[in-house]
């Protein structure tokens, strides 16, 4: 038996003693059984109880224990309940590693609460899709799915992230750090971004009326391109997202004038539909190559972020308009933030000798 295996099973042994189950896990071979002080057989022609062993039928690995380990808790139930029946474990086929399918069910279930239809299908089910469904979760498997990824990938460290999850919902240790690479989807450098002028341009380029208001409120707003089609602005200047991403929340615009002068009030959203907020992401993507705009939508809502921090906006405000956590925006917009903060200690230090800039 290997030693890590052998680890395995004196921890999970160490954690059913201390939960007095009166179970413990033992190895033969490469198969894992229960051993307990259990009633006498049918037809074993004896009366009082006696240590025995249940064979579970599965592989001495990591998985193997994991699953071992909730079967002894289970068992020990039955014993204390006084509910232990020979049948279930005579009668009944042997104990089978369970499936990654039924694994990420369980998992998706426990996330359920937590996170977004969208989040879900892009974060999890995407990688989770290129798993055998069939097979019971080992490490090897999730490092070969991991090594089928591009290094230094946003598609890598999705991949990374999700199947670190779903390792240590089943028990299993990984270690992926240094597989992770350094893709890193929060720097964003506010010279790579279009000046006010640039964006004010490109929205009077626009022949489209639609598309143009489209443009118009997720560069005035900072909106996430598909949340133009779930906006309410009857409390015009004040832009609700219904619907999105991060669910409901107010947008101010920057600038105030963009919104009068674009006349973002009237909203002329295209007619196109979609099953997911991602298909009306696609929409405004393809609209973005196809047009006189030489930029992503995305480098609106960064241009809005850069935007509110010269000119002063709380950061938790800005962060609450934009549904971002403060520490996702604090990080999304590290540079910009520094190079505020720099620019004010500077200024105040000029103020405090009698110097002008």
């Amino acid at each position: 038996m290997a030693n890590l295996e052998r680890g395995r099973i004196n921890q999970a042994n160490g954690r059913l003693k201390l939960a007095k189950t009166g179970v413990s896990i033992v190895q033969k071979c490469d198969r894992l059984y229960l051993q307990a002080t259990l009633p006498a057989k049918p037809e074993s022609g004896k009366i009082l109880p006696w240590q025995q062993q249940i064979a579970l039928g599965i592989h001495a690995n990591p998985a193997g224990i994991s699953l071992a380990e909730k079967e002894a808790r289970k068992l020990g139930f039955l014993l204390d309940s006084k509910t232990f029946d020979w049948s279930f474990y005579i009668d009944s086929p042997r104990l089978l590693p369970e499936t990654i399918a039924s694994l990420v069910e369980k998992f998706e279930e426990s996330k359920r609460q937590t996170v977004s239809i969208t989040t879900w299908k892009t974060d999890y089910a995407r990688p989770f899709g290129v798993l055998p469904a069939g097979e019971p979760i080992t490490l090897d498997t999730l490092l070969n799915a991991i090594a089928q990824t591009k290094p230094n990938t946003r598609q890598r460290r999705r991949f990374c992230l999700a199947f670190r999850q779903l390792a240590q919902f089943a028990g299993l240790e990984i270690d992926i750090d240094d597989s992770i690479g350094n893709y890193s989807p929060t720097r964003v450098l506010p010279r790579s971004l279009p000046t006010d002028e640039a964006i004010a341009d490109c929205f009077a380029r626009i022949e489209n009326p639609q598309w143009q208001w489209v443009y118009g409120v997720i560069a005035a707003y900072g909106l996430r391109d598909h949340e133009a089609f779930f906006l309410d602005m009857s409390k015009f200047p004040i832009a609700q997202v219904l619907q999105g991403k991060t669910g409901y929340r107010q947008c101010w615009p920057l600038w105030p004038t963009w919104a009068e002068e674009w006349n973002l009030a009237d909203i002329k959203r295209p007619n196109v539909t979609g099953m997911e907020h991602a298909d009306f992401g696609a929409r405004v993507c393809k609209f973005f190559a196809r047009s006189p705009v030489n930029f992503r939508a995305y480098d609106l809502r960064h241009a809005w972020a850069i935007r509110a921090i010269r000119l002063g906006l709380d950061v938790s405000l800005a962060a609450k308009q934009m549904g971002h956590s403060l520490a996702v925006h604090s990080k999304t917009y590290h540079l910009a933030l520094n190079e505020r903060e720099q620019q004010r200690a500077y200024d105040q230090l000029l103020a405090r000798s009698g110097e002008k800039v």
